[in-house]
């Protein structure tokens, strides 16, 4: 049913806790996973930059996901991108024809007045696939 899933990740301990979701997912239906991660531009007034920002602290993450799925016995590929996390995350989720994008979310999203800074929010409303959102 999911051929590919698209698992785009941060350093947020919610993307973290996904990662076995993913995993039982992904071994479920036998899917291709691959695994995004978006190097944010970092504002100006930003001092110091998030890790997020930095291309170093986000391939680390990349290996990391990689050798956590490769030791379950899972094949992935990774990818990194540069630009705003929801629009890259949809742009490579139409590139990949994925079959889902599974991803975590802070909950800010439920919250009216910052339902547009919500990642997952925007995700949900861009995406050319389903979206599972795993609290």
């Amino acid at each position: 049913m999911f051929k590919t899933v698209l698992f785009p990740v941060d350093m947020s301990t919610e993307s973290q806790q996904v990662a076995s979701t993913v995993l039982e997912l992904v071994k479920l239906h036998q899917s291709r996973l691959i695994v995004l991660s978006v190097v944010e531009p970092s504002p100006e007034e930003q001092t110091p930059p998030s890790r997020q920002t930095s291309p170093e602290a986000v391939a680390e993450l990349l290996a990391q996901a990689k050798e956590r799925f490769s030791s379950a016995g899972i094949n992935t590929e990774t990818l990194e991108r540069e630009g705003q996390p929801a629009f890259i995350i949809c742009d490579v989720a139409d590139e990949i024809n994925a079959d889902l994008i599974v991803m975590g979310c802070r909950g800010v999203g439920l919250i009216e007045e910052v339902q547009e800074d919500s990642v997952a929010a925007r995700v949900i409303n861009l995406s050319p696939c389903p979206v599972l959102i795993v609290p």
